[in-house]
């Protein structure tokens, strides 16, 4: 990166000379070189799967999840930076846990979506905070058939 484009790195509302927000950049570079996350959808359910190699043998992979639980009939697995995965699956457990006090009764995968994606959204436009570097597949089944 150029000396004068330097300045431009740090902010994620500040546009570079030449129309580029550096922020942006960053997190999708790190989507990129994530690990293959797959999800699949059949009449009577779903399947997510992802690869989980570790980038060395000193990381103990009992506590490194791609693939987690969200609800009991809903998942979420991902490709980028695990930290903003983690930050991520906590928001969502919240939001579905807010739902279930609530109604007593699971969140619909619909709506668990549109919040996490809301959050990420969120994160995209503010101030003060970056985007997320990962890209997430939510799947789950509940009384409409899988999603």
């Amino acid at each position: 990166m150029a000396g004068s484009e330097a300045n431009y790195s740090f902010s994620l509302t500040t546009f570079s000379q030449k129309g580029k927000l550096f922020q942006i950049e960053y997190a999708l570079n790190a989507i990129q070189n994530g690990k293959l996350a797959l999800g699949i959808k059949a009449t009577n359910g779903v399947v997510l799967c992802t690869d989980k190699k570790l980038p060395t043998k000193l990381m103990d992979s009992d506590n490194i999840h791609k693939c987690e639980e969200i609800t009991p009939s809903t998942g979420m697995v991902y490709a980028g930076l695990g930290p903003d995965y983690r930050v991520l699956v906590k928001s969502a457990r919240k939001s579905a846990q807010k739902y279930y006090q609530t109604y007593h009764e699971v969140e619909p995968v619909p709506m668990l979506v549109r919040d996490t994606a809301n959050i990420c959204q969120e994160y995209t436009q503010s101030g003060g905070v970056r985007p997320f570097g990962v890209s997430l597949l939510m799947a789950g089944y509940d009384d409409d058939g899988p999603h």
